[in-house]
């Protein structure tokens, strides 16, 4: 039995595929659109038009931008000793809220992962070992998410790094703050214990 016309079955269908959003989500969202004043629907259509025909990665650290290089990396301020490596560009929004680290970041746009058969030559990686030529890079700070893939890459790159003598540090995982420790699985224990400091 047909419930929609082909329009409307449409935007559901394309609302569906985004992440996050199941069938009956898709369907409030559709049926919003349409319940939206008509300049307040082109202006989202035509928001999603402009940031799809105008961002793209930065040439530099591989960041979501509108303009190249980035406005990190045309940063005069930042420190060129230090890159974060992160998985994606939200984690580069997450670790720029925190408001304390002011190196170079380096996006790597996924994760190691045999099982999805992603390797090491499938996310940016040759990017920067170009980058870790420049004399001035004396740290590099990994920041991939606490996921098997995520550990899997940052061994990865420690291994491929550490013989040219930069120092690779990891970030520490544990016990969000608020959390209760019988609450905890135990990975995420055994990761609070090893990266335990002195008070």
């Amino acid at each position: 039995m047909k419930y929609y016309a082909k329009p409307l079955n449409r935007l559901i269908n394309e609302l569906n595929r985004l992440p996050g959003i199941g069938g009956k989500m898709a369907q409030r969202l559709a049926f919003h659109i349409l319940s939206m004043k008509d300049s307040e629907a082109l202006a989202l259509a035509d928001a999603i038009r402009e940031a799809k025909q105008t961002m793209r990665y930065c040439s530099v650290c591989g960041n979501l931008t509108d303009e190249d290089p980035c406005s990190i990396c045309r940063d005069d301020s930042r420190d060129d000793s230090i890159i974060c490596v992160v998985e994606s560009p939200k984690d580069v929004i997450a670790m720029e809220k925190i408001r304390e680290f002011r190196g170079r970041y380096h996006v790597l746009h996924g994760a190691i992962s045999p099982m999805d058969g992603i390797g090491p030559e499938d996310i940016n990686l040759k990017s920067l070992i170009t980058r870790l030529q420049d004399e001035k890079v004396q740290e590099l700070m990994i920041a991939t998410n606490p996921t098997i893939e995520g550990e899997a890459t940052a061994m990865y790159i420690a291994r491929l790094i550490k013989p040219s003598g930069i120092r690779v540090t990891r970030i520490a995982h544990g016990i969000p703050v608020g959390g209760d420790l019988e609450y905890a699985d135990q990975v995420t224990l055994l990761k609070a214990v090893e990266g335990r400091r002195e008070l």
